[in-house]
């Protein structure tokens, strides 16, 4: 039987559903191809980008960015990637409730969809590296367009996209590809990166996860896997971390933002890390009800912390 409190509740809860999608369409008004040309490199897929029913992108033949834009914009902005094991790119349960969280406090969100290294890039494990640091650039390019402060812009990563915003972070002076213009003198650094039940580490024992199988293969050489965690990059000129992740995570265990905060904590980088206890993998910005749904307010008090948001 459905009562008065349960209806009224259920169609509050659609309304907000409702609000969230027209909100993220209205803002979702712009997409930025990030190279000139072609990538760097050959191969890849042909045609469109593939959206799945959960909206999980594949197929990127072309990687861009999606802006979304603030309506009280804060000068800061945040870059984000969506996780999916280096095969897909969930950005209908992180990507976008994230950009949309961002652009209530006044950010810039900028969307990634990334080259898939499993979808045939001559690259390889260099392909989404070479678009990542190659959007942080054009966003520096463009800042001045849209009123952000070079300084203040940001990285956010879930589960591979951690992965990803991890090597962004820890990597921005390694040279992922050759200049192609202009944009490519400016710099591919963020200067703080929460990393979101972020992959880390490809190395044994924590190596069973689809990130590693998709950048260095199912029998990689100790060296691939061993230059493809992330971290071994971690050096004093690191900016600031920021992570969560569950004690029960099945996926990429809780040992990787271990991992991640000792070798940063042994070289003076600025980490701040949170554990749930319990909450999975892939529970994006939070569900309602569980351990989870709170750390969206720790990194929003690190934020601030960071001179991001006032």
């Amino acid at each position: 039987m459905i009562t008065r409190r349960c209806f009224v509740l259920c169609f509050a809860g659609m309304l907000t559903a409702m609000n969230t999608k027209v909100s993220l369409a209205e803002n979702r008004n712009q997409r930025i191809a990030l190279w000139p040309g072609r990538p760097p490199g050959s191969g890849g897929p042909s045609g469109q980008i593939v959206t799945s029913k959960k909206g999980a992108v594949s197929n990127v033949s072309s990687p861009s960015l999606e802006v979304f834009t603030p309506d009280a914009p804060n000068g800061s902005a945040v870059i984000i990637a969506g996780g999916g094991g280096y095969k897909r790119i969930e950005n209908g349960k992180e990507s976008y409730p994230a950009a949309k969280w961002l652009t209530d406090r006044g950010f810039y969100a900028f969307v990634l969809d990334y080259r898939l290294p499993v979808e045939g890039w001559s690259a390889g494990a260099l392909s989404p590296l070479q678009d990542v640091q190659r959007t942080f650039r054009v966003v520096r390019a463009r800042s001045k367009e849209w009123k952000i402060n070079p300084d203040r812009i940001g990285a956010l990563g879930f589960s591979a996209g951690g992965h990803l915003m991890g090597l962004a972070a820890t990597r921005p002076d390694f040279a992922a590809y050759e200049p192609v213009d202009e944009v490519d003198m400016q710099s591919a650094r963020p200067v703080n990166a929460a990393l979101i039940y972020p992959v880390i580490t490809l190395e044994k024992p924590f190596d069973n996860t689809s990130t590693r199988r998709s950048l260095v293969g199912k029998n990689p050489s100790p060296k691939a896997s061993r230059d493809w965690s992330v971290e071994n990059h971690v050096t004093q000129d690191c900016p600031p971390i920021f992570l969560t992740q569950a004690e029960d995570d099945q996926i990429s265990n809780i040992a990787n933002s271990l991992i991640m905060q000792r070798d940063s904590e042994t070289v003076g980088v600025s980490i701040e890390f949170h554990s749930i206890a319990s909450g999975g993998h892939g529970f994006g910005m939070g569900k309602r009800g569980t351990p989870t749904e709170h750390w969206p307010l720790w990194y929003e008090e690190w934020l601030q912390k960071q001179g991001m948001m006032y």
